[in-house]
């Protein structure tokens, strides 16, 4: 298990080289990316502001579920803070496993849980505005 939280940029390609591979036969893997447009309107940047010491134990204990609950071997979760401009990632997760389908479901459940979870808050500053979206994630 992997946990980072980057207020710089964060790279899915080295965050993949530290998933532990053995007895692994698939590899899943979710990229959320800031969109460069909402509800009809040009996005500037997502601004993440995060309770940064409980940030990775939130983080490290949905991965530490996610590996008891569905099996899977390895999880690398990265998330950002700070200003992130349309097309750069916000969030990463890697998910090795024995077989594909567990990959998919531990994921799938790591990136929805995160989202309700984690101790995230995320403004949207548009060319109409800044929004603060609701809730955590």
């Amino acid at each position: 298990m992997h946990i980072r939280v980057e207020s710089g940029s964060l790279e899915p390609e080295e965050l993949r080289n530290e998933i532990d591979l053995e007895g692994c036969g698939s590899v899943v893997s979710f990229v959320g990316i800031t969109r460069g447009e909402e509800d009809g309107h040009m996005v500037e940047y997502l601004e993440f502001d995060s309770w940064e010491e409980a940030l990775p134990g939130v983080l490290t204990r949905l991965a530490e579920q996610a590996i008891a609950d569905f099996g899977v071997k390895s999880v690398v979760m990265a998330h950002r803070t700070g200003v992130v401009p349309p097309e750069d990632p916000i969030v990463c997760i890697h998910v090795g496993s024995a077989h594909r389908e567990e990959g998919f479901a531990a994921c799938s459940w790591l990136i929805t849980e995160l989202k309700s979870q984690a101790p995230l808050w995320k403004k949207e500053v548009r060319e109409d505005g800044e929004i603060w979206k609701s809730g955590l994630g």
